[in-house]
């Protein structure tokens, strides 16, 4: 296939330089659909715990791209090449589109109105979009091939674990650049000596055995990560301030309340028929228009919350860890009997997720292992070998919390052991 005249290169702070040959890659990156995710934020709510978490989802899919092009050609350096033109820019085009499909605040609509962003990200590259015309220019069904790859039904391996595996590109980029943006140390790895023991076989993309600290590094930022940014306390306060307007927003919605601010794409988002052309509408800066008109909306709850946070007079939290479900629900009573909602006002948050999930076949949405390559050729699960990934395999990280408004520790209405559970310990502000 054709390369452009002259290469084109993104200067980037966490891979310096992003290098881009191939004028479809070019195309795809111009394209309105891309484009948008200028304007979603890679990490949420973040920025509102640490300010130079900034940084987009454009961004990153760019670095995503820049890996799986090195990786690539590390392999056929390595002299496991062999790949054609074709499934070159199919793993290239599948790294840069993989989060095409990425709602506003990055996970946290997903949640709520249950639709992931693969799918979307899918049904964008087989619509009728800009980026469904390109794709089609390079031959017939290669934009059904790269939505297989990104949503893991492709039957090409290697393609789908460069960018959906334990170690693909997506999170050894996100890792890198999140802690680079936050300012933090913990995400950091040796990406280069990774990527210089990674192997191609016909089950996947595979680790050479030399490498296996190289990777336990890997792990463990990831697992210092999960701990020290994706679920510090405060950014989950504001995660829960936006989930609660929306789900407001929301129940408002069905009950046939009158908006003083409405627009089309909000108005299909709440009303769950959202298609394509007004999913692409939605962007962290149209919601956030949305959440400042509702500021002078009548239903106070929604002012209030959309106040909350656009202002970051967030939640304050308490551990949750010795509170019983009976607990929990006499809290409840105590709020309605106070006049609060506590479907607004009071949630308990149990954030998890794994650093390492060890390989459990025939499971739900199994995760692909990472493997080790001896020097005959066995393989062999990483956490058979490794004592420091048995370690922190199956460890769901974070912690549980209680979150509530300050001003509940001064409501004389409520119940005085209401507020003595709520300011126990190390009640803090978020």
């Amino acid at each position: 296939m054709a390369r452009l005249q002259e290469e084109k290169v993104f200067k980037d702070p966490v891979h310096r330089y992003i290098y881009v040959q191939d004028p479809v890659i070019w195309d795809l990156i111009n394209s309105s659909e891309f484009q948008r995710l200028r304007r979603i934020r890679q990490l949420g709510t973040s920025y509102l715990t640490f300010h130079g978490a900034e940084h987009s989802r454009f961004s990153h899919s760019l670095g995503v791209y820049e890996i799986v092009r090195r990786i690539l050609s590390q392999f056929e350096r390595s002299g496991y090449g062999g790949y054609s033109e074709e499934e070159r820019l199919l793993c290239l085009a599948a790294a840069l589109l993989h989060d095409v499909g990425h709602a506003p605040f990055s996970h946290s609509m997903e949640r709520i109105f249950g639709e992931r962003h693969e799918a979307w990200s899918c049904r964008i590259i087989l619509g009728d979009t800009e980026i469904h015309r390109i794709l089609s220019g390079v031959s017939e069904g290669f934009p059904e091939q790269v939505a297989g790859v990104i949503c893991k039904t492709h039957p090409n391996p290697v393609a789908v674990s460069l960018i959906a595996s334990q170690l693909d590109a997506d999170r050894m980029d996100y890792l890198l650049r999140d802690a680079y943006c936050t300012g933090v140390n913990y995400g950091t790895f040796d990406l280069d000596r990774i990527l210089r023991v990674l192997r191609p076989l016909k089950t996947g993309v595979v680790v050479k055995e030399s490498g296996m600290h190289a990777v336990e590094d890997y792990l463990m930022s990831r697992y210092q990560m999960y701990w020290q940014i994706y679920f510090h306390p405060v950014t989950r306060s504001a995660e829960i301030v936006l989930t609660k307007i929306l789900n407001r927003a929301k129940s408002l919605y069905e009950d046939g309340y009158a908006f003083g601010f409405m627009v089309p794409a909000i108005e299909r988002l709440l009303e769950g028929n959202l298609k394509v052309p007004d999913y692409l509408k939605l962007d962290e800066a149209l919601m956030q228009a949305a959440f400042s008109q509702w500021l002078e909306e009548k239903d106070p709850i929604l002012s209030d919350l959309c106040e909350r946070f656009l202002n970051r007079r967030l939640f304050r939290y308490v551990p949750a860890e010795d509170v019983s479900g009976a607990q929990f629900e006499q809290l409840r009573d105590d709020l309605v009997a106070a006049g609060w909602d506590p479907d607004s006002y009071l949630e308990i948050d149990f954030p998890s997720d794994l650093p390492y999930d060890v390989y459990r076949p025939g499971e739900e949405d199994e995760k692909r292992p990472i493997l080790l390559l001896g020097p005959d050729g066995e393989l062999e699960e990483i956490s058979r070998r490794s004592e420091i990934v048995r370690s922190i395999s199956g460890i769901h990280s974070g912690k549980n919390q209680i979150y509530y408004p300050a001003e509940l520790l001064e409501d004389e209405r409520l119940p005085e052991s209401a507020r003595r559970l709520l300011s126990r310990g190390t009640s803090r502000k978020g």
